[in-house]
């Protein structure tokens, strides 16, 4: 008995120190969390950490302020420190808390920060954009490749335009040789057509002298 009693007290000190270790290699809270880009189904949540903290992930926890519905956001190897969240509902309270996921756990969960959503007539003021902010980077990646395909697709139509304007010239051109052609091949005289009776006065000479020759034989 006494050796039983011994072996679970060393069982529980060891498992005391695994904890007090975990606990004590667990990052710290996610400071300066701030909610920015609001919209009326979406916004974005960004946060720091502190100085030489490991950190290989994120967990987000967000609710509606009335209690009707809770989300919980969680991604690991990211070394983001922002987060967009979707499918809001508009001109809603919305509470979210950030923490930091570390090789040995979660950290404690940030402050509670308040926001609530745009209406959907309310218009996005661009000039809250940060540039520096991640998630707007990726938005703007986004709209450069969009103005790059639209580039490429102006020039493939404007090569298909050029194309087809070439193609219509040459057709008139050749039409027009071809009618060209066709008037000349009708312009030209034709031998078989000239009347006999004035080729080379032959044919009136030949009736004068027959009707001399009738008179003579009539004088007789």
């Amino acid at each position: 008995m006494i050796h039983l009693f011994t072996f679970m007290s060393l069982v529980l000190s060891l498992f005391g120190c695994h904890i007090c270790f975990a606990g004590a290699n667990r990052p710290a809270a996610p400071v300066n969390v701030s909610v920015a880009h609001l919209r009326a189904d979406s916004a974005t949540v960004s946060w720091n950490i502190l100085d030489g903290e490991t950190v290989i992930g994120f967990a987000i926890s967000q609710q509606r302020q009335d209690g009707l519905m809770q989300r919980f956001i969680r991604e690991v190897n990211t070394t983001s420190h922002a987060c967009i969240l979707w499918d809001l509902d508009e001109d809603t309270d919305y509470i979210i808390q950030v923490q930091s996921v570390g090789l040995y756990g979660e950290s404690l969960a940030s402050k509670k920060i308040h926001f609530r959503t745009l209406k959907k007539s309310e218009h996005f003021q661009s000039t809250m954009m940060d540039q520096d902010d991640p998630a707007v980077e990726g938005l703007d990646i986004s709209r450069h490749l969009q103005t790059g395909e639209i580039l490429i697709i102006m020039t493939v139509l404007l090569m298909w335009a050029a194309v087809i304007v070439l193609f219509c010239k040459q057709y008139d051109i050749i039409k027009d040789n071809d009618s060209n052609n066709h008037s000349k091949e009708k312009s030209k005289p034709l031998s078989g057509q000239s009347t006999p009776e004035y080729h080379n006065g032959g044919l009136l000479g030949s009736k004068f002298q027959r009707t001399s020759s009738s008179l003579s034989i009539i004088k007789v």
